[in-house]
């Protein structure tokens, strides 16, 4: 595995990735609509897409840019919900994933990493989850157009991997994507608990998120496998216990993996267990501690 191209480098979880990335002596070819913002260890390719031949095209060679890929990174995406309309957020996410997934398939690229979501585990919490900490076990639960295109990525993700037993497409259901500058309000979210409820007081540095990218793939796994990817705790300085007893007091508790107990001092209620088990996933910054 050489050169890997990565959608949506220009953005917040994607400049980490192009950073980790070349790091680590990979060469990072970035895939976005806009160019990044300062300098970037990746060539800039602008493209679109929504448009299957240029998907194509960009997974295969562009003149005297590049011949060949080895492997790809699909970030690229309208974020999050609300930011347009419903059918503009599918409209342009869906066809975007199928496309990297087809264009993959035809070139003979069998190693696939991309950008599912929290928001398939139920977000916005309105309707409780079935227990916490929340994991991969239960079946998708889709509550916004932007989690249904989610979510259909990876039904997708399943078949291309039936279609083609060697291949590798994991989903990383990132948390709330946070850098550095980001850390300086989580204090104020103590004043109005509520305001974070919505993913369990969930989130991800940036730079975790970039690790956990590398590392699936440089994962021997095949097929399709979805991973919660989170921070080791939580925006708040509560115990996570007593979040989950004062603003989700049906919801049962479970015990974590490691058999410590269902929920230790600040740790977060997005279990990262299995990422930490298949992937060696092992998250090193935390807002409480910046640098």
């Amino acid at each position: 595995m050489k050169r890997i191209v990565v959608t949506g480098g220009s953005g917040k979880l994607g400049r980490a990735v192009l950073n980790e990335l070349a790091e680590h002596g990979y060469d990072v070819v970035n895939l976005d609509r806009m160019p990044p913002r300062g300098q970037s260890p990746a060539s800039f390719i602008r493209i679109d897409l929504t448009d299957y031949g240029q998907t194509v095209e960009a997974l295969t060679s562009i003149d005297d840019r590049y011949n060949g890929v080895d492997a790809v990174v699909h970030l690229a995406a309208i974020p999050a919900p609300g930011i347009t309309t419903n059918s503009a957020t599918f409209a342009n996410n869906v066809p975007s994933t199928y496309n990297i997934f087809a264009a993959a398939r035809a070139a003979g690229i069998t190693n696939v990493v991309w950008a599912s979501s929290e928001t398939v585990l139920g977000l916005p919490f309105e309707t409780p989850p079935p227990y916490i900490p929340v994991d991969e076990e239960y079946t998708v639960r889709p509550e916004s157009t932007y989690s249904l295109g989610k979510a259909v990525e990876e039904e997708m993700a399943r078949h291309f991997t039936r279609w083609d037993p060697t291949a590798k497409l994991i989903g990383l259901r990132f948390s709330n994507v946070m850098e550095v500058e980001d850390y300086e309000k989580f204090p104020g979210f103590e004043n109005d608990p509520t305001s974070r409820s919505w993913n369990l007081w969930g989130y991800i540095d940036a730079r975790d998120g970039a690790q956990a990218v590398r590392l699936a793939l440089e994962s021997s796994i095949t097929g399709f496998e979805a991973f919660i990817i989170a921070a080791e705790d939580t925006v708040m300085s509560t115990p996570s216990a007593e979040l989950a007893a004062r603003y989700f007091p049906d919801v049962p508790l479970r015990a974590s993996v490691d058999g410590v107990g269902a929920l230790h001092g600040v740790e977060t209620m997005l279990s990262i267990d299995k990422a930490k088990r298949m992937l060696g996933y092992a998250p090193q910054h935390s807002w409480r501690v910046l640098g």
